[in-house]
């Protein structure tokens, strides 16, 4: 097998390591700069170049798309997905996790646990969206910040406001989001790899920072995640769209927070801690799917007029609960493609399989009659209105 590893840094601990285990294991792996392609778009002729020649006879690409170039980067790879290449991690998902306010739009879409986070640009905004992620110390991001920087703590409403407005003053997105106090100087890094964590640390902070980045000097020690905390994990990657990704987590009285998922995540670090081969993981895993590249299944399933793909949700009150997936679904002209149940996903169901509530099922088939078995939209309730701040 020949594999690609897009990097700009091909002498990183990383990128060595990668090489390491795929020559090991028989195959044949290349460092190329991610800066050096040029990309042509043509109609029913993608193609793509590297200093000038064709890129051809690649089986996998594991792309490591760095921040400074992650335009570019994701528009290489989303390339190498048209020519039906497999690429490890998608262009989406890269995009996905490179934006912070994106990815944490996803994650709370799918009833991930994150810390409250407000977005805001007008200034009369500001004190409000920090009395709403449950008022001060609060943490404030860059959009787009990576290895700690341009995350400050703020410890009253007034100074983070102060550094809120200075940084929207310097064209600056950032965030304000919740400080989770008993994860203080702590969390957890969970390497997941496909469907499963093949390795965790947890990294504490030096005194007196309050970041937890391995490259601010904090200490790290390999643990073993609780079922509950690996589940998140796995999820947070997958909805993502990562099958490579290191999600970082606080251990909060509310279960685990995802704050951050990274589709470059580095492999010294968890290596160290863990001593496990990690690398190794990840190239066993490139062969195990690089026969099948990256599909949108819903462009690929559409191909008659009024089909497509849909997930059903079952909740209580739903007239499938208690039917087969033949009866209730199969007599309808819908297909289950797989099904989510506590945690665990069950592909291409029997038809004899009983519908459970809690259930998810991902559908294809006639788009009315999948419509007809969705629930009502649940009203959203009104929050309490923020209190206007005291005045001095």
């Amino acid at each position: 097998m020949k594999i690609a590893l897009l990097s700009l840094n091909g002498r990183s601990y990383t990128a060595r390591r990668l090489r390491e285990a795929a020559r090991a294991r028989g195959h044949s792996i290349s460092v190329l700069r991610t800066d050096r392609f040029a990309i042509s778009v043509e109609t029913g002729q993608p193609d793509l170049y590297y200093r000038g020649r064709h890129v051809l006879h690649v089986d996998a690409v594991i792309p490591r798309i760095g921040v400074s170039i992650t335009h570019f980067g994701t528009a290489v790879v989303r390339q190498l997905e048209q020519l039906d290449i497999f690429c490890l991690n998608s262009s989406l998902g890269i995009a996905n996790a490179r934006d912070k306010l994106r990815g944490l739009q996803v994650l709370a879409r799918h009833n991930i646990g994150i810390p409250a986070t407000s977005f805001v640009r007008d200034k009369a905004d500001v004190l409000p969206a920090i009395g709403r992620v449950g008022g001060a110390p609060v943490i404030i991001k860059l959009l787009e910040g990576t290895q700690g920087a341009g995350v400050v703590l703020a410890e009253t409403r007034e100074i983070a406001a102060a550094i809120v407005q200075a940084l929207h003053s310097a064209n600056q997105n950032v965030l304000v989001q919740k400080f989770v106090s008993e994860s203080r100087g702590r969390d957890i890094r969970a390497l997941v790899v496909g469907d499963e964590v093949v390795a965790a640390m947890r990294r504490v902070a030096v005194e007196g920072e309050f970041r937890s980045n391995v490259h601010l000097g904090a200490s790290t020690e390999a643990v073993t995640l609780d079922p509950e905390s690996a589940r998140v994990a796995v999820q947070a990657a997958q909805i993502m769209g990562l099958r490579v990704a290191g999600v970082d987590m606080l251990e909060s009285d509310e279960g685990p927070q995802v704050i951050e998922v990274n589709s470059s995540p580095g492999l010294e670090g968890i290596e160290g801690a863990s001593g496990i081969d990690v690398a190794g993981a990840i190239i066993d895993h490139i062969e195990q799917h690089v026969l099948f590249p990256e599909l949108d299944i819903r462009q690929r399933l559409t191909v008659s007029r009024g089909y497509g793909v849909s997930e059903l949700p079952v909740p209580k009150g739903s007239p499938l609960i208690g039917q087969t997936l033949e009866a209730g679904l199969r007599e309808h002209d819908i297909t289950a493609l797989s099904l989510h149940r506590q945690g665990t996903v069950i592909p291409n169901p029997r038809g004899s399989r009983v519908i459970e509530l809690g259930d998810r099922l991902l559908c294809y088939g006639k788009l009315e009659a999948m419509r007809a078995m969705l629930p009502p939209r649940p009203k959203r309730r009104r929050r309490p209105k923020t209190p206007p701040p005291a005045r001095g």
